[in-house]
């Protein structure tokens, strides 16, 4: 296999933005990736991967990346007969586009391939159509199977299944139901879970692209509206729109770019993806799996990493996440986002883009919003949420829900320039 290189990265702004259409979101996203890798156009590119979930929820069920790139083929800015592949995953979606550039530049088959994921979840007035689209994120032929699944979690955990009961989607239940677990069997506590919230909208705060760019104390987030005990408001990422892109190409493409460009590239160490199961509560879950294949991949350990981006879909995430990408001990998450090691200036920074609940959660575009947010970092170019090291960084980012696992999960390590 290759090495692959990351040329240029890209997010919008993250939020509500229900004026803007798919095709708006994917030219914004589009025409800065090829500004950021110093391209005019994207004539070199040879393939696009486009992720997204919800289209089909605003009528354009097949074809989606074609249709949205029909106008910059028409504009010359990406070339005509390229092949675009649509890809879903759930929340992992972007992350498998992300996948998908990554193979093809790695095994040999193409010099630069672009991966982009584009969403639209907010509806004015219409929630049931935003429900629709996360919906499709666990089984719906069978439900029968994860209802009695969460039945039996949820006797285990003393939080009883009761979906929906704050008004939340399902997954925001099924979060709540490991969290509740977690703190039964492991000691973790909602202090810890709002630290982890708390720290995540301060760093949100420093991010002109987060959804919500405001402080929230621990308390507060203590206080706020219960949407499934023990997470409130404040814990779980909200409804919004937004996209993201990046640009891989193989190292005799980069040699070809000029010195300033070749200067910003982002090596990717590696790219892997899991699938999930309906497994035991106590048992590791399939981020375990992904992290651990990743880093023999790269030949690295969870010391040699310098900061993180998670799927903290509820802040329970980052505190679980930490413990199954090798960073923390079975238990000791919770207690590790207390101490402030994963704050920026902390000795691991976790989610310096604000993480998902502040950042916000766009869900086919959230996978590529968490590598722009560690090319950034691994560049130096983050302003004032920058950290002090960052050498190598890793994403994690999991979709849909196969009991307590996702359905499937990503796992990036990316290493900085002239690392």
């Amino acid at each position: 296999m290759r090495d692959v290189w990351i040329l240029g990265s890209a997010s919008t702004a993250f939020g509500k933005r229900p004026d803007d259409t798919f095709k708006a979101l994917t030219a914004e996203v589009y025409r800065a990736v090829l500004a950021d890798a110093g391209w005019e156009t994207g004539a070199a590119l040879e393939q696009a991967w486009f992720g997204n979930c919800g289209m089909g929820t605003f009528g354009q069920r097949n074809i989606r990346g074609q249709v949205c790139f029909t106008p910059l083929v028409r504009d010359g800015l990406f070339p005509e007969r390229a092949p675009i592949i649509n890809v879903e995953g759930g929340c992992a979606t972007a992350s498998m586009a992300f996948h998908g550039a990554w193979k093809d530049v790695a095994s040999g088959d193409m010099e630069a391939s672009l991966a982009i994921g584009v969403e639209k979840t907010f509806f004015p007035g219409d929630a049931a159509r935003t429900l629709e689209i996360f919906e499709g994120g666990i089984d719906q032929f069978d439900p029968a199977e994860w209802q009695a699944y969460y039945t039996a979690r949820g006797q285990e955990s003393g939080k009883p299944f009761v979906p929906n009961a704050g008004g939340g989607t399902l997954f925001m239940d099924t979060y709540a139901m490991q969290a509740a677990w977690h703190m039964r069997h492991h000691g973790t506590t909602r202090e810890q879970i709002a630290f982890a919230s708390s720290k995540n909208h301060w760093h949100g705060s420093m991010n002109p692209k987060a959804q919500y760019r405001f402080e929230v104390p621990v308390q507060q987030v203590l206080a706020d509206r219960e949407i499934s005990w023990p997470l409130t408001r404040s814990m779980c990422a909200p409804i919004g729109d937004g996209a993201a892109a990046a640009i891989l190409v193989s190292g005799a493409l980069l040699a070809r770019q000029p010195a300033e460009v070749r200067a910003r590239a982002v090596k990717v160490r590696a790219s892997v993806l899991t699938g999930g199961k309906y497994r035991a509560p106590d048992e590791p879950g399939l981020s375990r799996v992904a992290a651990q294949r990743a880093y023999a991949k790269a030949g690295l350990t969870p010391a040699d990493v310098d900061l993180a981006e998670v799927h903290d879909a509820t802040s329970f995430c980052e505190i679980f996440q930490l413990e199954m990408l090798g960073f923390a001990e079975a238990g000791q998450g919770g207690p590790m986002v207390a101490s402030g090691a994963t704050r920026l200036g902390g000795r691991l920074p976790v989610n310096l883009s604000g993480g998902l609940v502040s950042k916000g959660h766009p869900v086919g575009a959230t996978g590529l919003s968490m590598v722009d947010e560690l090319v950034l970092q691994l560049r130096g170019e983050a302003g004032p949420r920058q950290t002090d090291r960052a050498r190598i960084a890793l994403a994690e980012n999991g979709g849909g829900v196969i009991g307590f696992d996702e359905a499937a999960c990503s796992v990036i390590l990316l290493e900085a320039p002239g690392g």
